[in-house]
């Protein structure tokens, strides 16, 4: 398989996700924005699409790293991972802005959080360079969970 294919094919899948999760959480997020400008340290609104971009072009690379090492989705432990965050980070978006599930989407942050810590902890094994750049996501993730937290902490 040609080394370029994964480094095109991960970060599209996770830019695709991000994408298709911001579209169905669009109109949440217009509803939720009062809340979130009462929390302290939020950042302005345009910080977020910038930062999300960035981390999932970080994550797709960080994937094809991985899969390279081994050559298969299948047995591949730290992929499955992988993919299972995406899926949860998928969720969270619908979870707090759709549905308005303050705590529940906080602890399906932490949830989110553990699985990429997971993620980086199997990656480390076959390729360092895929788990330091993981790092600004884990960062980012714990930020959200501070937000997400003072969001359910204001609205309860």
């Amino acid at each position: 398989m040609k080394k370029w294919i994964p480094y095109l094919g991960f970060p599209a899948l996770a830019l695709g996700v991000g994408m298709l999760s911001g579209k169905l959480s669009a109109d949440g997020l217009e509803r939720t924005r009062p809340l979130l400008e009462k929390i302290p340290l939020n950042p302005p609104s345009i910080v977020f699409p910038i930062v999300w971009t960035i981390l999932y072009l970080l994550m797709g690379i960080s994937a094809a790293r991985v899969f390279l090492k081994k050559d298969t989705l299948v047995g591949n432990p730290a992929l499955l991972l992988w993919q299972i965050q995406l899926a949860v980070n998928f969720c969270w978006s619908l979870l707090f802005f759709e549905l308005n599930f303050f705590f529940l989407s906080f602890l399906w942050l932490l949830l989110l959080w553990v699985l990429v810590l997971g993620f980086i902890l199997l990656a480390k094994r076959l390729d360092t360079i895929a788990a330091w750049l993981q790092i600004p996501y884990l960062l980012w993730l714990t930020f959200a969970a501070y937000l997400n937290f003072a969001a359910w902490w204001i609205a309860r």
